[in-house]
């Protein structure tokens, strides 16, 4: 049997309580029930491209095939995302899931709001919540933290490109029904939209935003919207995800490798230079043909858009920084 060709991307729209991991475990299944996971040296990798809590839902990209050499790429992208703040009580795990740690009667207007977002938008540090992944002397943070070991957790700078108001309302949830509020209204909640920078923890955010609020708060809802180039209007649900394993070509849901990179140039190269970039070798930038102008990372290409390699090119010449077996 030839080598398979399904290499790209699934953009799985996650639902609530579903763990990255095991978003990845259910489209291996789906590949395996439709006959294209493949099997020994044919068989496909799978991974995610950045992990998303099982209490969020929304944009969670999977890599197929060689788009798993992007994954590191992908955890560094920008990130987008709507989460709810409900005022009132502040949690151990900052959402919905920790018990109750601290409470406040204290309910700000949608003017205080808006008038403390500034603070919050650039570069800013923040301290991770205590039950996440990162990991403290060879463990998770969460692990310690359910073992009742008292966790550090260090300032980190990250950078919130944009910060807004996405829809004022007085009960947590999806704003099916927004309801229009005075602008010195006391709330209960509120919808914000973030554009972040990788390592961005939104329950952080939201702790820090009600607190400079002089209340306290928890995240209610969280949804990203956007994960590098993906968004939701290429997500697929589970039920769509599981056609595939019921036979559904694949072709209707997988975007194309290159779909990762759609920031940065594509050139394509001669057959010659493909193969050599193929064999672990540098280009000059002078042999190429249609002397490109290129200026650090793009995407080698052959035949018209085939993918060969990302690859980068410094001081002239161009060198292979993840290659492509197609």
């Amino acid at each position: 049997m030839g080598r398979l060709k399904h290499h790209g991307w699934i953009i799985l729209d996650k639902p609530l309580e579903l763990g990255s991991t095991q978003a990845v475990g259910a489209v291996k299944r789906n590949l395996r029930e439709g006959g294209l996971l493949g099997k020994g040296r044919d068989k496909l990798k799978v991974g995610h491209g950045g992990t998303l809590d099982p209490l969020a839902t929304g944009v969670l990209p999977i890599a197929i095939g060689e788009a798993t050499k992007l994954c590191g790429r992908m955890l560094d992208a920008t990130k987008i995302y709507e989460f709810t703040i409900g005022f009132g009580t502040e949690t151990e795990t900052l959402d919905v899931e920790g018990a109750v740690t601290e409470t406040s009667d204290h309910r700000p207007s949608l003017v205080a709001i808006e008038a403390v977002l500034p603070q919050f938008t650039g570069p800013i540090e923040q301290i991770p919540p205590k039950y996440s992944a990162l990991k403290i002397d060879g463990r998770r943070a969460y692990d310690l933290a359910r073992a009742g070991v008292d966790v550090e957790m260090k300032l980190r700078e990250v950078t919130i490109f944009s910060l807004t108001v996405c829809h004022p309302q007085l009960v947590s949830g999806l704003p099916e029904n927004p309801k229009q509020v005075q602008d010195d209204e006391p709330l209960e909640s509120i919808i914000l939209t973030a554009i972040v920078s990788k390592g961005t923890y939104i329950r952080s955010l939201a702790r820090d935003i009600a607190r400079a609020l002089d209340t306290v708060g928890h995240v209610t809802m969280l949804r990203r919207t956007k994960a590098g180039p993906f968004t939701l209007e290429r997500a697929i649900s589970l039920d769509k995800l599981n056609e595939i394993g019921k036979g559904a070509d694949i072709k209707d849901y997988l975007l194309p490798l290159e779909a990762g990179l759609d920031d940065i140039p594509a050139f394509d190269l001669t057959p010659d230079q493909a193969k050599l970039l193929r064999q672990g070798m540098t280009l000059d930038e002078r042999d190429m043909i249609g002397n490109p102008a290129l200026n650090g990372l793009f995407l080698a290409t052959e035949d018209h858009g085939s993918p060969v390699a990302l690859a980068e090119l410094v001081d002239g010449t161009v060198k292979v920084v993840r290659g492509f077996n197609m």
